[in-house]
């Protein structure tokens, strides 16, 4: 009788795998399984949560959707997302909007998945039964959105917010960038990338985490773009707030002549910065001080991409198919990358059964082919709309098979299941 349901063998960095009822059972030894995977050629790496993406759905889900939302997802290694409280309409800032969107996740999504609340003025009286009900933290802005239905959090409702979700150990998510310290004038991309910068994010990020300190709130400041930015993370800390924060591909990968370049594909907030400020950036990731990183896929009808003004073009990168592809051509170590978007996730969300490839944990994973230099194109994108600013680019590596909790979601471009995603609630202290 085989010892386990399936067997990985043969990985470059892990030579064997046994997995037993959906769960890792061994890292190491001998023994037969029903199913046997040959990984020669691979690297095996454990199952990427996204902690920062916009499916947006219910209502505008030909935007991306569930559907193919999670499928570009399971293309890309990722087998957990935590999807924003926006765009979808209504935003999932009431239990009732909570209950609907997690209904349809379990309907549509062949990946785990969590799914973040909302912190906006007029709501925060349903702060905590939405927590109760399951949501993974909660999103704040402190800049216009873009979504009239989600309005920015000015600092006094930031402040009671946080006050309001400390006792329950909740996280607070914010998107850092101060309104007042942007303007518009012109509608060039150089005038776009000029009215947003890294002074904005930073009096920003240390606004929030004045705030945090003050209130005793968890804070995750997310798709931070610069050095400065970083600095004041890291000062907060040292001063005992209890402050994380996360960056994206896009960052560590494009540059601001990539986006005078490619135009609307590479819009985003706060944008792509300098070629310098991206060196500098990726060089901080490696000494360990940035803790998470996500794609922030936040994709549009191509429609909403086109403007002579570029300041009324949608902004969003739509990335998450690449997430694991582009960090592997950074330099960053397998082992880095693994607790970048696994370990320090699932342990800062409170997700204990996905703590990466550990005995008892969720057997979700990848297996990572090397591979001559490959150009990534656009026929190749499982997006509602396939565009994204990392077409043209090379990767030496690509996603061949995707499992969650040893089932197979994605093999070489063909999809095994139609849902069966599960909605993660965080554990509660």
């Amino acid at each position: 009788m085989p010892d386990f349901d399936s067997v990985i063998r043969h990985a470059d960095n892990h030579p064997f795998l046994g997995i037993i009822d959906g769960k890792i059972a061994a890292l190491a030894g001998e023994g037969s399984g029903r199913e046997e995977i040959d990984a020669t050629g691979h690297l095996l790496m454990p199952g990427v949560i996204d902690s920062h993406v916009h499916f947006n759905e219910p209502g505008r889900t030909d935007w991306e959707g569930f559907h193919t939302g999670s499928r570009a997802a399971a293309a890309g290694g990722v087998t957990t997302f935590f999807d924003m409280p926006l765009n979808s309409n209504p935003p999932t800032v009431t239990v009732e909007a909570f209950r609907e969107k997690a209904a349809l996740g379990r309907e549509k999504s062949i990946t785990d998945f969590g799914l973040w609340g909302g912190l906006i003025p007029g709501y925060l009286d349903h702060l905590e039964p939405v927590w109760q009900a399951g949501v993974i933290g909660f999103k704040a802005f402190m800049s216009g959105s873009g979504i009239d239905e989600f309005p920015k959090s000015d600092a006094t409702t930031l402040r009671e917010g946080m006050r309001r979700v400390a006792p329950l150990g909740a996280l607070v998510a914010v998107h850092a960038e101060l309104d007042e310290k942007n303007t518009s004038a012109g509608v060039s991309i150089a005038d776009f990338l000029a009215s947003r910068p890294i002074s904005s994010e930073v009096a920003a990020i240390h606004l929030a985490c004045e705030l945090a300190g003050e209130t005793g709130a968890k804070l995750h400041i997310v798709h931070v773009s610069s050095v400065a930015g970083l600095e004041e993370v890291l000062a907060a800390k040292s001063r005992g707030v209890d402050v994380t924060c996360e960056t994206c591909p896009h960052y560590l990968v494009l540059t601001s002549e990539d986006v005078e370049r490619l135009g609307a594909v590479a819009k985003c907030a706060p944008p792509i910065r300098s070629r310098e400020e991206r060196d500098a950036l990726l060089g901080r990731v490696k000494l360990g001080q940035v803790q998470t990183i996500g794609s922030d896929h936040s994709p549009a009808p191509p429609a909403m991409k086109v403007n002579d003004n570029f300041f009324k073009i949608w902004g969003g990168i739509a990335g998450i198919q690449h997430l694991l592809p582009l960090l592997l051509e950074t330099g960053l170590s397998v082992e880095m990358i693994g607790q970048l978007t696994r370990t320090h996730v699932a342990r800062r969300f409170g997700l204990p059964t996905k703590n990466g490839l550990q005995v008892g944990q969720d057997a979700d994973f990848s297996l990572v082919k090397k591979q001559a230099r490959k150009e990534i194109l656009q026929k190749d994108l499982h997006y509602r709309h396939p565009q994204s600013p990392y077409v043209g680019l090379f990767v030496h590596h690509e996603v061949a098979h995707t499992f969650l909790r040893g089932r197979s979601i994605y093999d070489q471009g063909v999809f095994p299941r139609q849902h069966g995603g599960q909605l993660l609630i965080p554990h509660r202290d």
